[in-house]
């Protein structure tokens, strides 16, 4: 008789968590899975991008004003607004898998219910705050600022502030993504401890 401990079916078969219960709402799972791991790809890709962009600008701030004794005026404006925007969609980014800095101790000590209720409370006031701060704040200073132009470069305050309330609804999507693994039984209610990611 095999001893494999391996589901029939391999990757695809239910997945579960640690407390053994089978997933509830496979195929809503499962879609959440496949919108995620999508837009885990573009986020990854514009991270690396704006990443680049910014070792660029400051690469050739620095070389104009050590080799060519004259600072490209631009490059000024143009590194501090491409690290916002590199900050708020890597900050998205982190929520995919809940890398946000928390204390896990006191609720790990908690029973399994009072553990999934935690993990909903979480979820439910990062959802909350992210939607008055990010989403309705960040939009709201995106319009404000919309007409106020930057002296040297092509694009205005308000519209590079706009990606505040993007990251705002990529992040609630996350939060929402986890509230429902954790109803259906998919996702533990505390992030598990990745060692490969903390040395990292």
């Amino acid at each position: 008789m095999s001893t494999d401990p391996t589901p029939p079916g391999g990757d695809d078969a239910p997945e579960q968590v640690q407390s053994g219960q089978p997933v509830r709402w496979q195929p809503l799972m499962a879609a959440m899975r496949g919108v995620r791991a999508v837009v885990d790809r573009i986020l990854a890709g514009l991270c690396i991008v704006i990443f680049t962009a910014l070792v660029v600008i400051v690469g050739w701030q620095v070389f104009t004003r050590e080799v060519v004794n004259y600072s490209a005026p631009w490059t000024e404006e143009a590194a501090r607004y491409t690290f916002v925007v590199l900050a708020l969609v890597a900050a998205a980014y982190v929520f995919s898998e809940r890398g946000h800095i928390a204390v896990e101790m006191l609720v790990e000590k908690l029973p399994e219910r009072g553990q999934l209720v935690a993990g909903l409370v979480i979820e439910t006031i990062v959802i909350a705050f992210t939607l008055f701060t990010f989403v309705w704040g960040g939009w709201r200073i995106s319009q404000n600022a919309w007409e106020q132009s930057l002296s040297t470069l092509p694009v205005t305050v308000g519209q590079v502030y706009l990606v505040m309330p993007i990251a705002g609804v990529l992040i609630v999507f996350y939060s929402l993504y986890y509230v429902l693994g954790i109803l259906s039984g998919a996702e533990k209610p505390t992030p598990e401890f990745d060692a490969d990611a903390e040395a990292i």
